[in-house]
């Protein structure tokens, strides 16, 4: 990589840009997802306009880093930004729910492309002695985009539409792509580097599979019934189809040799249902303060902000005190906060109170704060340099798969619930008998159309409903506490992490 190093700044700056614009996405359509089924109705598609944005995300990420290798960093970024300004541009003029989520798989599509190439092209144009003080400037993007989304969320919601939590990226993409393009110059080194298309559309299959297994088993299709049975059988076959396509593959999609390290296969396990619990708390918090505790849009925001602020703060911590406590202790000081934000959500039916969501999301943010800091930087340590990329990506990877996975488990839960609670205390009453019953909730003038008692039952449906939904974001927590605790002892501080593979 070459230019002019004056430039660097300014490189620097639109790659933040663009860092921030995909990274308060999911925080900004969070708070507005209320205000977005209220007017498209879809409730029972609620989690698809998550999942599949992650789903893009998680299969698109490692076929993003190879062609950035072959093509360069500039050309694929711009590909990226452009596809995700192309699905935010049509995911406000969405004319239903079903249309916005498939506009919502073309904005996953090009989101896949900002961070790992963000990244890659930080590296590229800094020395390793400035990466360490770059890499926290990257970090804060991810902290201040997760503060500032809520809030620009409900100040969108309270004096525009909700369409502009999507047009809001356009003039920021614009100037990140038009900066990257003016002033990162590269020598671009063409390498005929094969992408591993078969083990990526298997996984992209498989997901797929588990995820319509998750959310539609038990409202739309019987558990037992001929579709769930023969989705996880595709989902089964894809699994061990994937396993030997990755181990047979030139240059697989996800190499299988770093999961023979301890550390790294746990903690890689860990981060997936820590995934789970992370998208648990920030796709359902702002719909629960807005339809069961009754608040506003830009509360419901605050609440989901404390999370943001606890992450960020429990990451610098983290950082400080890895070297001398160990992995180990600072990723169980990690497990205890988020243990103590999980049992917090289970309360929150008897507290009824957002302070009290607030101080449950603050703490689930400390808990992936110190988490995540501590497998990163440990798992870096373990390996050679040649291999840091890929080992980073996994974690990455399982994360994001976490999220997506957890998003369509939970919806499942929630459709579920619902489902239940209308047919055995709305079966007296005259009521709609659709989980999008919900959509009535959210709009006012439907809204005032119900009888007290009737409005008593909609809003208990949803209230049980969310609840079983933080149960499982408890479970998906202590599971996440049992391989924390399983972690081998590992020194940070020494490691193969600086050496590189010359057999490679």
């Amino acid at each position: 990589m070459t230019g002019n190093k004056n430039k660097r700044p300014l490189v620097l700056a639109c790659v933040m840009l663009a860092m921030f614009m995909a990274a308060v996405e999911a925080t900004i359509v969070s708070t507005a997802m209320p205000s977005i089924v209220a007017d498209l109705g879809g409730f029972s598609l609620f989690s698809w306009v998550f999942s599949t944005y992650l789903l893009m995300q998680v299969v698109t990420i490692p076929i993003y880093g190879k062609l950035s290798d072959m093509f360069g960093r500039k050309r694929v970024f711009a590909a990226g930004v452009t596809l995700f300004l192309a699905g935010s541009i049509l995911c406000g003029f969405a004319p239903s729910i079903e249309w916005l989520i498939a506009f919502r798989v073309l904005q996953g599509l090009g989101a896949g492309a900002v961070q790992p190439i963000a990244t890659t092209i930080v590296g590229d144009i800094y020395t390793r002695e400035e990466r360490a003080k770059i890499q926290g400037y990257l970090a804060s993007v991810w902290g201040i985009s997760a503060v500032l989304g809520p809030v620009i969320g409900g100040l969108i919601l309270q004096f525009a539409h909700w369409q502009w939590v999507f047009w809001i990226n356009i003039p920021i993409g614009i100037l990140a792509v038009t900066g990257v393009a003016l002033f990162l110059k590269e020598d671009v080194e063409k390498r005929k580097k094969p992408i591993d298309y078969a083990g990526t559309a298997i996984l992209l299959t498989g997901v797929t599979a588990l995820m319509i297994v998750f959310i539609q088993g038990g409202t739309v299709w019987d558990w037992t019934g001929p579709e769930i049975i023969g989705l996880t059988g595709l989902f089964l076959v894809s699994l061990l189809l994937f396993i030997l396509q990755e181990k047979r593959a030139a240059d697989p999609v996800m190499s299988l040799t770093i999961w023979n390290n301890r550390l790294i296969a746990t903690a890689n396990v860990a981060s997936l249902t820590l995934g789970a619990v992370l998208i648990g708390v920030s796709s359902y918090l702002p719909t629960y303060v807005q339809i069961v505790l009754g608040e506003s849009a830009m509360v419901a925001g605050f609440t989901l902000t404390a999370m943001s602020v606890g992450w960020p703060i429990s990451s610098t911590l983290a950082g400080r005190w890895l070297v001398p406590l160990g992995a180990k202790k600072t990723a169980m000081i990690g497990a205890a906060s988020l243990l103590t934000g999980a049992a917090m959500f289970t309360f929150l039916p008897q507290v009824q109170h957002p302070l009290w969501a607030g101080a449950a999301s603050f703490f689930i943010g400390g808990g992936m704060g110190f988490t995540t800091t501590t497998f990163i930087v440990s798992i870096q340590s373990q390996v050679v340099w040649n291999l840091r990329g890929v080992a980073t990506a996994s974690n990455m990877f399982m994360r994001l798969l976490g999220s997506a996975l957890g998003v369509a488990m939970l919806g499942g839960i929630l459709n579920n619930r619902l489902a239940a609670y209308l047919r055995t205390e709305g079966a007296d009453l005259d009521l709609p008998r659709t989980l999008d019953v919900a959509n009535l909730l959210l709009d006012p003038v439907q809204r005032s159309r119900f009888t007290e008692s009737e409005l008593a039952v909609l809003a208990g449906g949803i209230s049980e409903a969310l609840n079983s939904v933080y149960t499982g974001v408890f479970i998906m927590a202590v599971i996440s506490i049992i391989l924390i605790i399983s972690l081998p002892n590992g020194d940070v501080s020494k490691g193969s992490g600086d050496q590189r593979d010359e057999s490679r």
